[in-house]
């Protein structure tokens, strides 16, 4: 596949701060870029009823085309958005009912963008990024914190991924 990214963003807003440190990190790594809300992705369920929603299309679509999955968060209350968190959750499929498939991230590699008005971001913030990635076999390549109003400082955002 060679080292094909996509940026995966998850805030309320499509044209928030997030989306605009996305949009010059996408272009600066050549990374494809998917926002969550353009989908409907429904919470995970006991009984997967919801196997019908765009998670399983969408997920297949990113295991078969990308190696790196980076993704995008703001900060709201100390941890990431809630339709991230949505998203995350419904990794539950891939080792419950879809196993095949969520044998298919390992080997893959994972990076974290968050964005916030502050300029640092406690270390605990990206636990269940790190954690996820290890226990689906991802490689963790870190992470960076931006603010939108530092973003001006080139050299952050330069390094991403490099």
């Amino acid at each position: 596949m060679g080292n094909t990214k996509v940026i995966i963003v998850g805030s309320s807003r499509s044209n928030g701060n997030t989306s605009k440190i996305v949009d010059k990190i996408s272009k600066q790594i050549n990374a494809d870029v998917i926002d969550l809300r353009d989908y409907s992705i429904s919470y995970y369920d006991y009984e997967s009823e919801n196997r019908a929603d765009d998670f399983l299309p969408l997920i297949t679509s990113i295991i078969e085309k990308y190696d790196t999955l980076v993704f995008a968060t703001p900060v709201y209350w100390y941890a990431m958005s809630g339709i991230m968190k949505v998203f995350f959750d419904r990794f539950s499929d891939l080792i419950r009912i879809e196993k095949e498939l969520g044998r298919k991230l390992r080997g893959k590699n994972m990076f974290v963008i968050s964005n916030s008005d502050e300029d640092q971001l406690d270390y605990d913030f990206y636990l269940p990024f790190r954690l996820s990635a290890d226990y689906l076999g991802i490689k963790y390549l870190g992470e960076k914190h931006l603010s939108y109003q530092t973003i001006k400082d080139q050299e952050r955002i330069n390094s991403i991924l490099e």
